[in-house]
């Protein structure tokens, strides 16, 4: 089972970054893939970046390439979203989540995660 807890939202303006991390506990953080979703105000749950359990395969929505990065550190059990030239409708609660199978693929499907955290909120202004 894997624990997963947000953290490094906040409010920022147009044009800048923020770095969001996702501290997992348990013993299988290492074989698991992990995504970032994010939900909207008034708008459901999207997906944003996955990476598998090496951090070797990576995938993003068209929305955020170019722009965000996810990266793990499977020695630190913590991974990354850092987001860069930040729009106003990056403007969402930052959802992390965790893939219970082994060795699975980074894939962008909401339902394949088992293990979410709590959220982070980030809102950018203008």
């Amino acid at each position: 089972q894997v624990r997963v807890i947000e953290s490094g939202g906040g409010l920022v303006q147009a044009g800048g970054s923020l770095r969001l991390s996702c501290a997992a506990s348990g013993r299988t953080f290492s074989r698991s893939a992990m995504a970032w979703f994010r939900q909207p105000p008034g708008k459901e749950r999207e997906f944003v970046a996955a990476i598998n359990y090496s951090g070797g395969s990576t995938t993003y929505a068209d929305s955020v390439k170019g722009r965000f990065t996810i990266s793990r550190d499977n020695a630190k059990n913590t991974m990354y979203l850092q987001m860069n030239s930040l729009k106003l409708e990056d403007t969402a609660v930052y959802y992390c989540a965790a893939d219970s199978r082994n060795w699975a693929p980074a894939v962008a499907t909401i339902g394949t995660y088992d293990y979410w955290g709590q959220g982070t909120q980030v809102t950018v202004s203008s």
